[in-house]
């Protein structure tokens, strides 16, 4: 029984998904068609049968009224030739009432049970001279006396043999036809299969997540157009609609890597190049003066937090979700209260306000503070950089958001949506320092802890970042 197992799951493991499912699904066919022939011989024999017992038991009934007055002995001879449909005899319970004559028909002890009524009628199978099948039936006939009516039964027996070859025939179309249908079926059921197999080996060849899967057409829903799927909504279809979207998603991830790489190597190329070209002129500092030393040292010093801090930043953007083990419950008021005080000393020339909600006095979110810490400085840095000297910077924290705004230049409408970009700086923004990731850094912390950061216009002037906290 095990080395079956073992042969089957080896042969499982070594044929194709494809050949299986036609095989299961010919199978299953097949053993429906062979038991619904099965079936049909078995009913069909059965009426047969039924048919020339009705027929001997009709005929056993007209004969008991026609010859009342017989006595034993065989009552139709033709039957003796064979020539007649059904021949009939009538036997005594006493062997010593029967006629001179033999019986044409197999006479036996149940045949006398049943004329003593001792038995009840019954039919049987015997052979006709000349070996042809014949059909008994045996009831009683009066008191005493036994009628026995027989018949041919090589008809119906022809008739039994005539179904079975049609069944046969039936039978054996169907087998053929569940094989072509089980082939259909695993072909056109595994489509989306197979060009999702090719889908993926030629991205693996070509590295080229552009690549989609064709969907079978269909008239669209309302959540297919949402998630831009076919109208069909069958499993495999979705699973090929889910291998595009993941695609897309895929495509959408390398082209991003692929840009930060690009402009990460942009920005860093005018950094790095000052940092050697002072670190050059250092190297001959015998030949400059003090005040020349000095301020290559200087200009090194700041070339150096810069590139520092740029690669900070593109390291804390590499981060996608906040590490667990730091995670704890951070209360939202005091945070912010020391960004303020923090961007007070950083950026002196502007009045920083902060305004806390009574309800949002004792809210707490979790997250990492540090990282929090990070979100509202970047973002009151950006309020202050755009704002004129004197004009103040408001953070507000209510139960549901916290907002930062300022009454600087605000942000051009052409600008709206790429300010969360990495490394995008406003044509305004050029001349100001900074390498464009503030804000970038400051969306992701905002998804890392399941809340949203806006950018919008400020009625009356200005900039305003609302931070949409998630629900407790």
């Amino acid at each position: 029984m095990s080395a079956r197992r073992g042969l089957g799951a080896r042969w499982r493991r070594r044929r194709p998904l494809r050949t299986r499912l036609a095989v299961a699904a010919a199978a299953a066919v097949a053993l429906v068609a062979v038991g619904v022939c099965v079936a049909a011989f078995v009913v069909i024999r059965f009426k047969l049968y039924q048919q020339l017992d009705q027929n001997l038991a009709q005929s056993a009934t007209l004969i008991a009224q026609q010859n009342r007055d017989e006595g034993p002995g065989v009552l139709t001879g033709q039957c003796r030739f064979l020539g007649a449909p059904a021949c009939s005899q009538i036997v005594p319970a006493d062997s010593a009432e029967d006629p001179g004559e033999a019986y044409l028909l197999p006479v036996s002890g149940a045949t006398r049970a049943v004329a003593s009524g001792q038995r009840a009628p019954y039919y049987a199978n015997f052979t006709l001279p000349g070996g042809k099948p014949g059909r008994m039936y045996t009831t009683t006939f009066g008191s005493g006396v036994a009628v026995q009516v027989a018949s041919r039964a090589d008809i119906a027996e022809r008739g039994v043999r005539q179904a079975a070859g049609l069944l046969l025939a039936v039978g054996g179309a169907g087998v053929l036809l569940s094989a072509v249908g089980g082939y259909w079926v695993s072909r056109t059921g595994l489509a989306p299969i197979t060009r999702l197999t090719a889908t993926a080996e030629r991205i693996a060849a070509t590295r080229d997540a552009r690549h989609r899967i064709e969907l079978p057409p269909g008239p669209p829903t309302r959540e297919g157009r949402r998630k831009g799927r076919s109208g069909r909504e069958d499993e495999v279809t979705r699973l090929a609609a889910t291998f595009n979207t993941m695609l897309g998603e895929l495509e959408e991830s390398v082209a991003a890597r692929r840009r930060l790489v690009a402009d990460a190597s942009h920005e860093l190329r005018t950094p790095l190049t000052a940092l050697r070209t002072n670190a050059e002129l250092l190297a001959r500092a015998d030949r400059l003066t003090a005040a020349q030393r000095e301020r290559a040292a200087g200009a090194l010093g700041r070339q150096l937090r810069e590139v520092t801090g740029l690669v900070n930043d593109l390291i804390e953007l590499a981060r996608d979700e906040e590490p667990r083990p730091l995670v704890e419950e951070v209360r939202l008021a005091p945070l912010a209260a020391h960004a303020v005080e923090a961007a007070r000393e950083h950026w002196p020339a502007i009045p920083f306000t902060l305004h806390v909600a009574p309800e949002a006095a004792g809210l707490c979110v979790p997250g990492v503070p540090a990282r929090l810490s990070r979100l509202l400085t970047n973002l009151l840095d950006n309020a202050a950089k755009f704002s004129p000297p004197g004009s103040p910077v408001e953070l507000s924290l209510r139960a549901t958001e916290l907002t930062v705004r300022d009454h600087g230049p605000g942000i051009a409408e052409e600008d709206l949506p790429h300010v969360f970009d990495r490394f995008y700086r406003a044509e305004r923004a050029r001349a100001l320092p900074g390498s464009g990731l503030g804000l970038a850094m400051a969306r992701q912390i905002a998804h890392a802890h399941g809340a949203e950061l806006t950018a919008e216009r400020a009625p009356g002037g200005g900039a305003l970042f609302r931070l949409a906290l998630p629900a407790p």
